[in-house]
């Protein structure tokens, strides 16, 4: 079965080829007789006609991992998918150790991959619970039956070289990792042939790697395992959130050669296997006229009742300095808080501290813990009953995977809360809460074709030893992220790692392989196993694989920059380098309380002028997940729904409809005056739809600006992309700098007064097939542009971080990339700055579904409305004021907000909320 999706039994499910059906009576005979008693002991008594004790995912998973199934797992979390991948395992390996004379061998028979050390760890005990309790239940048998030790460990980069000397003595049965160390195993020449019986291999949490290039870094991994490999390998896949299903699954399995369907799978879709209970709140249904500090009385107090309505509460926030400063509030407002019984958890703690947070929450001993999303992946917290959300988490996804933190007790409702108090998150919000409802999951996107990752394994399988270059080539393609790989892309990637273009060596770029026929260079002797004109590949280098063991991985450094005035050289603070991906010459953000006018980088240094000015770029841009895609598609959508009702009975009309979303009252009546306002200000036109897009123009007088706010709502990357284009084009018709401010549902351009663009022209003349030339031209020369040849060269290993006991830090690192980044534009098709725009343009701009909507327009297929307002509509309010922080710490924008209000309130005639709220 090819692909098959499964849905959850309800209790007996097709399995065998005979057509018998099997439910938790016939999936419990699959299992040992020790196995099945400690399941008893550990679950309870199986009584059939109380539909038994296996969970859906359970008694899906089971019987295919049993009979050697690729399977994805999607199921909630606390729903036992983890269980049901260890089950057939641990169950095979006991069988197999009882039946051979000698026991299991001194090698890995199963590694569960994990993306988090903490994860690891938390896998790691769990292990243990099952495989002593089993190990109990043998001696306690009197010798009826033998069980040598099933041994389990884990290793990552904490792991202590003793340890890791240990292992290959006694080498663990089942092998917890992470999918940087499973490379760093592939060529440990000793520990890669403990790999050679490895029948499993277990990737938790996939949606999170398959969407990044670790992902892609472990898919090749895996083929190179399954070329190692004495047999087959099962492969398992696990996730609560998981979209597309088949996709994801293709993702884990691969292919069994290069333009072959996808090795066989089947799909377990338990994901409706729990109960939710899910509610928007917002403090006030008047988010404007409310006083910032009545709003922020209203929110602590609610939280607060949440929590002591519940034994253990997650409140998740978008930023760090949110969860800092939520944590801080509630001990500042409510005695019942303390160092005891609260805490705060997020990756700038310390691990010591992590950890201390994290051993107490599963103990239940805290009442409270605040987090970004350090908690949101599968870290079993058994006594958290609640979790609140603070504004909007981007994605129907990451909502699931941060509320699936609650009731992880198979049989426990899912009980999660947001709360917003911010108008667009409110309407983000409804519309994912509504999603989450629905089934609906956000799509994951799958880097292709990344040559760094590509240097990476080549090098690596060069190194581990010399092969035939069709094999080498056939185990990239076997990966999903290389099924497309063509041989343009491995020429170009060969040049460089061979080193064939001029002037590299001059600057310390070195040949990584060589490249030849059988007739290897520096003397080496012939190889008899090849014939004679095969193509090989080898290594270069007595230091090879100590370059290549300090320096592989795809998580990129990072580093602070110092920010010093052009005037005085006065140093006025620091910036992460992430943020300033944002900053482009002119923009405007504050630091210190000040506002500065970014002007230039030099390696880790930022020069600024001090401004008056309004800042453009906001402090928790870089901080902040982006609104997913697929999400924004979903809003667009909404919004066309809900003007259907408008039109068709007004705000009566759109309350009565919204009441069938999980939202309160308030959030109800909010949502309705926001678009009643808006549609009377500026016309229903003045709403984007998914065949409208909509634009208004204001001239901004005190400013000497126009403003144009595009109200795109398909998320910050698409926005981003699509800001920058327009930006490029509008520059190059008004001949001057165009500033722009970017945000989830829409951007701004702004420029001088004087300068006029025809936007819709602008828009109208975009030719979908020169949309990622243009996009290339436009990122020339910026920081974004140096940041990611940086990081590409150093995952390309052009920049060695480690090399002879010598660490080069990040900002060293930008240093020596800057001086190779204009050597490396001018060659031809050169791997390293191609990847580099590859990943800018694809994974971090949308570039392909930016390309999708300038067709539509092209196509006429969306619509460009324009509006000319001496005040931005309701709808732009966020966009005018995309200075303000965290919602939870926001500097307060209130001025601002009600100046805007109160124009739109005098346009359309509305002198108070009274006559609206008797309407209600």
């Amino acid at each position: 079965m090819n692909g098959s999706e499964l849905p959850v039994p309800e209790r007996d499910l097709p399995f065998d080829p005979d057509g018998v059906e099997i439910g938790d009576e016939a999936v419990f005979d699959l299992l040992e007789p020790a196995v099945q008693e400690w399941w008893l002991r550990e679950f309870g008594e199986f009584v059939p006609e109380n539909g038994g004790f296996f969970t859906p995912p359970q008694e899906s998973a089971i019987p295919r991992i049993y009979e050697g199934t690729n399977t994805l797992i999607c199921a909630p979390t606390g729903s036992g998918k983890t269980l049901a991948s260890f089950a057939s395992i641990i169950n095979n390996l006991f069988k197999k150790n009882r039946e051979s004379e000698d026991g299991l061998e001194n090698a890995v028979y199963c590694l569960y991959v994990s993306p988090l050390k903490s994860l690891a760890n938390d896998i790691h005990r769990n292990l243990e619970v099952p495989l002593e309790g089993i190990e109990e239940i043998v001696a306690e048998r009197d010798g009826d039956e033998e069980m040598g030790e099933i041994r389990h460990a884990i290793r990552h980069g904490d792991t202590s070289s003793s340890d890791r000397q240990k292992m290959l003595g006694e080498t663990p049965h089942i092998l917890n990792t992470t999918p940087e160390t499973l490379a760093i195993l592939l060529n440990s020449p000793k520990f890669r042939e403990k790999l050679r019986n490895v029948e499993y291999v277990i990737v938790d949490e996939i949606h999170s790697l398959a969407e990044g290039k670790r992902g892609t870094h472990l898919a090749v991994s895996l083929e190179r395992l399954e070329a190692l490999a004495d047999e087959e390998i099962t492969r398992i896949g696990c996730s609560a959130t998981i979209e597309p299903l088949e996709g994801v699954a293709e993702f884990l399995v691969g292919r069994e050669a290069p333009d072959r369907d996808p090795r066989e799978y089947e799909i377990v879709d338990a994901r409706f296997a729990r109960e939710f209970d899910l509610k928007l709140e917002c403090p006030t249904d008047d988010l404007i006229n409310t006083p910032r500090d009545i709003v922020q009385d209203r929110f602590y107090r609610r939280l607060h009742e949440l929590i002591q309505e519940h034994t253990n509460t997650l409140v998740f926030t978008n930023t760090r300095s949110g969860a800092e400063r939520v944590l801080h509030n509630l001990r500042e407002r409510f005695d019942e808080y303390d160092d005891e019984n609260s805490g705060c958890h997020h990756g700038s703690l310390s691990k010591d501290v992590r950890h201390r947070i994290e051993g107490k929450l599963k103990a239940g001993d805290l009442d409270v813990v605040t987090s970004s999303t350090s908690l949101e992946l599968g870290i079993d917290m058994p006594h958290v009953d609640l979790v609140v959300q603070v504004g909007s988490p981007k994605s129907v996804a990451a909502l699931l995977q941060r509320v699936g933190r609650a009731g992880h007790r198979v049989g426990q409702t899912v009980t999660g809360r947001v709360l917003a108090l911010d108008r667009d998150e409110l309407l983000e919000c409804a519309v994912m809460l509504k999603k989450a409802e629905e089934g609906f999951v956000d799509s994951v996107s799958i880097p292709e074709n990344a040559q760094d990752v590509a240097a990476q394994h080549v090098y690596g399988m060069a190194i581990a030893e010399i092969r035939p270059e069709r094999e080498v080539k056939a185990i990239l393609r076997r990966a999903y992220p290389f099924r497309n790989y063509d041989e343009e892309e491995w020429e170009s990637l060969m040049r460089y790692l061979t080193a064939e273009y001029a002037g590299l060596e001059d600057r310390n770029v070195y040949a990584k392989v060589w490249r030849d026929e059988n007739d290897p260079p520096d003397g080496e002797h012939h190889h008899e196993e090849f014939p004679v004109g095969e193509p090989l590949i080898g290594k270069r280098g007595r230091l090879a694989r100590v370059i290549y063991m300090t320096n592989i991985g795809t998580i990129p450094d990072s580093f602070t920059c110092d920010v010093y005035t052009r005037a005085t050289d006065e140093w006025v603070g620091q910036l992460d380098e992430g943020y300033l991906d944002t900053l482009e010459k002119g923009d405007v953000f504050v630091l210190g309380g000040d506002h500065f006018e970014y002007r230039y980088r030099r390696g880790s240094k930022v020069y600024v002028d001090r401004t008056s000015a309004r800042p453009t770029v906001p402090s928790w841009y870089s901080e902040r997940l982006p609104l997913s895609y697929d999400l924004g598609r979903e809003i667009l959508a909404f919004q066309e729904a809900l003007l259907e009702h408008y039109e068709a009975g007004g705000p009566p009309r759109v309350r009565a409809w919204l009441r069938d979303f999980p939202l309160d009252d308030d959030s109800v009546r909010a949502i309705a005056r926001l678009f009643d306002y808006q549609c009377r200000y500026a016309g229903p036109e003045s709403v984007s739809t998914p065949d409208l897009l909509a634009i208004e123009v204001e001239r901004d007088r005190d400013e000497y600006e126009r403003h144009y706010y595009i109200h795109s709502s398909y998320g910050r990357k698409l926005n981003d992309g699509f800001s920058r284009l327009l930006a490029y084009r509008c520059a190059q018709e008004a001949t001057t700098n165009v500033r722009v401010a970017v945000a989830d549902n829409g951007f701004v351009l702004s420029m001088p007064l004087n300068r006029k663009v025809d936007l819709e022209g602008i828009l109208d003349d975009l030719d979908p097939e020169r949309v990622r030339d243009d996009l290339r031209r436009a990122l020339s020369g910026t920081d974004l542009l140096q940041r990611y040849f940086r990081i590409n060269a150093t995952r390309s290993l052009m920049i060695l971080k480690r090399y002879k006991g010598y660490e080069k830090s990040a900002s060293q690192q930008q240093v020596s990339s800057e001086m190779l980044l204009g050597f490396a534009e001018g060659l031809d098709d050169f791997a390293v700055i191609e990847e580099t725009y590859r990943e800018i343009l694809d994974d971090k701009l949308n570039v392909a579904e930016l390309e999708d909507l300038v067709a539509r327009i092209d196509a006429g297929e969306v619509e460009v409305s324009r509006r000319l307002l001496d005040w931005p509509t309701p709808r732009a309010f966020g966009l005018a004021t995309l200075s303000a922080s965290d919602v939870v710490l926001a500097e307060d924008e209130s001025a601002a907000l009600q100046s805007f209000h109160e124009h739109v309130l005098e346009e359309i005639g509305e002198e108070s909320l009274a006559g609206l709220a008797a309407d209600e």
